[in-house]
């Protein structure tokens, strides 16, 4: 009986050890083979023609050069961006799907409390992409020449309105982070989207429209709206006349606007690594790196965890403006 039991043991353990190989190898396998076993896929977690969709879709064709590989892109908008990247949560954390995000993806944790997710606990960092300033402008017709005029109307208390391209939004939060500092009262106007909002700003329906360069330059350029501040720690180099709100007498204001590619925290560690290096590779090329300053944005890249320790400071600075000003979703 000893004898039996001896032997019972040892295929209990033997077969132990097969199935903790079978589960090591075909990650290994998956690391060793990657990209080439199918498509990889950008979701941009925003609707198509926006800033996020145009970053993918520069970047998507470099990189499947660069791969010799696919590269899809796909768009799964709603909710501020987190259906889209839920459905990265949802897909096989395989390193084949990954998600390209916009600011509000370190506003929604503190905008809503009951999202499917935890960001800093579901979602790993692959790349930052870069950051932007936001700018506030004038429709061509307005009383406000400069910002001077504005702020003097808020602290004058007359509720100035302003829009953004919805409730919630960086430019939202910017304004509410302003208006806190510097006790001035100001009325968010929330659109569905930054074509409504440039829309009702050319026409004059609403006075002021804070928005990403990408969204608000080809109106300045065209003469239709009036740059009064941007949300830079710098002046913007297309901009170069046009003040940032620390200089207006609010130093240490900052609300970039950013870019960033994310991934399920399950994809496995050298997947991510790879990820990043082959996004970090793209961002060299000059044809992408014309293209994605042509929006107004500053490239930033480099590892993982800049861009984690980023986010989380988004996250952190957006927390606080929320409590504070007491915001909640649509």
């Amino acid at each position: 009986m000893t004898d039996l039991s001896n032997i019972r043991n040892f295929f209990r353990a033997f077969i132990t050890l097969l199935c903790a190989a079978a589960c090591w190898l075909p990650s290994g396998a998956t690391a060793q083979n990657w990209p080439m076993r199918q498509p990889l896929k950008m979701l941009v977690v925003w609707p198509p023609g926006g800033s996020a969709d145009q970053v993918a879709r520069i970047i998507a064709p470099v990189l499947s050069q660069q791969l010799g590989q696919n590269v899809i892109v796909e768009n799964k908008a709603g909710a501020s961006g987190v259906i889209g990247t839920s459905s990265v949560l949802s897909a096989p954390a395989d390193g084949y799907t990954v998600a390209v995000v916009f600011d509000t993806h370190g506003v929604n944790p503190s905008l809503m409390p009951n999202m499917p997710y935890d960001t800093k606990k579901d979602i790993t960092p692959v790349l930052l992409v870069g950051t932007s300033a936001m700018v506030l402008s004038t429709y061509a017709g307005t009383d406000y020449k400069t910002f001077a005029d504005v702020l003097a109307a808020a602290k004058a208390k007359k509720n100035v309105p302003f829009g953004t391209i919805g409730n919630g939004s960086l430019g939202h939060l910017a304004m509410a982070l302003l208006g806190k500092n510097g006790n001035m009262e100001f009325n968010h106007v929330p659109y569905k989207g930054g074509g409504p909002l440039m829309a009702d700003a050319i026409a004059g329906h609403v006075p002021l429209a804070i928005g990403t360069v990408f969204v608000s330059k080809p109106h300045i350029d065209t003469k239709r709206l009036r740059p009064l501040a941007v949300t830079s720690a710098k002046r913007v180099a297309d901009l170069p006349d046009v003040p940032t709100i620390a200089e207006a007498g609010y130093p240490g204001f900052e609300a970039p606007a950013w870019w960033a590619i994310v991934a399920s925290a399950k994809t496995p560690p050298e997947l991510v690594k790879r990820w990043n290096e082959e996004l970090n590779k793209v961002l060299r090329n000059p044809e992408v790196a014309s293209k994605l300053s042509a929006q107004g944005i500053d490239l930033a890249g480099g590892s993982p965890e800049k861009a984690r320790v980023f986010i989380d400071q988004q996250i952190e600075t957006w927390t606080k403006v929320v409590k504070d000003n007491n915001i909640k979703p649509d």
